[in-house]
C-alpha cells in the first residue's frame, strides 16, 4: 500500500473540487491520500470522495475536517491511523458545516433526509 499514501502531495484545496465546479455544497471533507484529491463525503449530496476511489483507484482516504486525522481504506472498508500529511491539514477552520458559506441550502437537512 506504500502508493497508496504520499505524505508530500498537496491538498487540491479548501473544498470539494468537484462541489466547487459546479456551485455545489458538502457535509464532509475527505483528501485523497495518494494525490491529495478533496472531495465530499457519501452524506454529501455529492458523495465526490467515493467517486475519485471509484475512478482512480486510489484507496486511502483521510478525513480534512479540523481535529480529525483519521484514514480510511475502501479496499478493505478499514480505518487506520496514518502518517502526517503535507499541510494544511483541513479545511478551513471558519468554513461552515455544511459548507461552503453561501450555498448551502436552507433545506439542506431535509434534502440529506430524502435521499
Amino acid at each position: 500500500m506504500s502508493n497508496a499514501v504520499d505524505p508530500t502531495v498537496l491538498p487540491s484545496g479548501t473544498g470539494c473540487t468537484e462541489c466547487e465546479a459546479a456551485g455545489g455544497w458538502w457535509v464532509h471533507l475527505r483528501r485523497c491520500a495518494a494525490c491529495g484529491h478533496i472531495g465530499c463525503c457519501d452524506d454529501s449530496p455529492g458523495r465526490h470522495a467515493t467517486a475519485h476511489w471509484r475512478h482512480t483507484k486510489h484507496p486511502v482516504i483521510r478525513s480534512f475536517e479540523p481535529g480529525e486525522d483519521w484514514f480510511w481504506n475502501f479496499d478493505t472498508n478499514q480505518s487506520y491511523a496514518g502518517p502526517a500529511l503535507a499541510p494544511p491539514q483541513h479545511r478551513p477552520v471558519d468554513q461552515p458545516v455544511p459548507g461552503p458559506q453561501g450555498r448551502v441550502p436552507a433545506d439542506w437537512a431535509e434534502q440529506l433526509r430524502r435521499r
